[in-house]
């Protein structure tokens, strides 16, 4: 009996000491999904070390003071962004948005949380504009603003938010006052690559601009169509973005701290040159482009002239061949000695008299 009850004793043993060995190893460590470029947890302005997975982070945000985590995205996939929705609780219908882009800039609030959209840009650098070139690149971002928490969502290659998060982090009194300020810092940003891009665009239009109005008129009109849709694709992405701004200054969407209200005062102050300067581009282009469709009918006018001439000119040698080419029985000429030199004469001087009378009055 002794015998068979020491291995089974031995057996329990084990098993109670790897129960106790289990339960004292620690937890394995979450890792962040692809999507997601960078995670953190900010108390008081200012970022604690490590990049924890953003349920822990939102969790330990939830339990200290003057705490909230900042989470950001790059074209995240309906797995991620539902694991997401449901780790902060976002509305299903603003996490199905977030999958798509080509938003358009608004603000929004659902059920606490504050969506802000914006369009990014950037510019492609290019040698020659050509009738495809890709002047401007855009894309778009979603922030969404929580108690202790803001997600940023990216799409498109444009508009990288690294640059923001390490700007701000190095002012810790405006990352103080809470996820608004990131909000601020992503919209400021925003606001600077559409300077930036107006100021590569006016560069382009000073060269479409030369190209037509000079005098070889060497201006592809396609060229300037290329460049009027994507002065247009960026005009999308800036004028809508005024209503939302305002709507932020006034403090209608989202309720800002006051502490950032002069911040977003001067996004919007820059946001309004911005604003300027494309509208100013778009009406340039319209009278470039109307200018140099007036280039080509009067143009298509002198053609039309010299074709005319010339079809005069021609048409006066075929009358002279036509008449002395009918055989009629009863023709002097067709008997006279010096008849087809004097009908070659009379046609040549025909059309040196009418080619010099159309040189006189810009025909030809």
């Amino acid at each position: 009996m002794a015998a068979r009850l020491i291995p089974r004793l031995g057996s329990l043993v084990d098993r109670v000491l790897g129960r106790q060995a289990e339960a004292s190893a620690p937890a394995p460590r979450r890792s962040n999904p692809d999507a997601v470029v960078d995670c953190a947890v900010y108390v008081n302005g200012r970022r604690e070390t490590g990049r924890p997975h953003y349920a822990d982070a939102y969790a330990r945000s939830r339990r200290g003071r003057n705490a909230f985590v900042w989470l950001g995205l790059h074209d995240p996939g309906a797995a991620v962004m539902a694991a997401v929705g449901r780790t902060f609780g976002l509305d299903e219908l603003v996490v199905e948005q977030a999958l798509a882009d080509g938003h358009r800039p608004t603000v929004q609030r659902h059920d606490g949380v504050t969506l802000l959209v914006l369009r990014t840009a950037s510019y492609v650098e290019h040698a020659e504009l050509t009738a495809t070139s890709e002047v401007i690149d855009t894309g778009d971002v979603m922030v969404f603003l929580g108690d202790r928490f803001v997600i940023t969502v990216r799409h498109g290659a444009s508009g990288a938010l690294t640059p923001v998060r390490h700007d701000i982090e190095s002012r810790p009194a405006v990352l103080a006052e809470g996820p608004w300020a990131v909000a601020y810092a992503v919209a400021a940003r925003m606001v600077d690559l559409y300077l930036e891009v107006a100021a590569h665009l006016e560069k382009d239009l000073e060269r479409v601009e030369e190209s037509v109005f000079a005098p070889d008129r060497g201006a592809d009109i396609q060229h300037i169509y290329q460049l009027k849709r994507e002065v247009v694709e960026f005009k999308r992405a800036v004028l809508p973005l005024q209503e939302p701004v305002r709507a932020l200054v006034a403090d209608r969407a989202g309720e800002p701290p006051p502490g950032l209200r002069r911040w977003f005062l001067d996004v919007e102050s820059r946001l309004s040159r911005a604003v300027e300067r494309v509208a100013a581009y778009d009406e340039l282009l319209n009278s470039v482009l109307q200018s140099r469709l007036a280039q080509l009918a009067v143009d298509q006018n002198n053609d039309m002239r010299k074709i005319a001439a010339w079809a005069a000119i021609a048409a006066t040698q075929t009358a002279v061949a036509g008449v002395y080419g009918m055989n009629f029985t009863h023709m002097p000429e067709l008997t006279w000695r010096y008849g087809y030199a004097g009908a070659l004469l009379l046609m040549a001087t025909a059309a040196v008299v009418l080619h010099r009378l159309f040189r006189r009055s810009g025909w030809l």
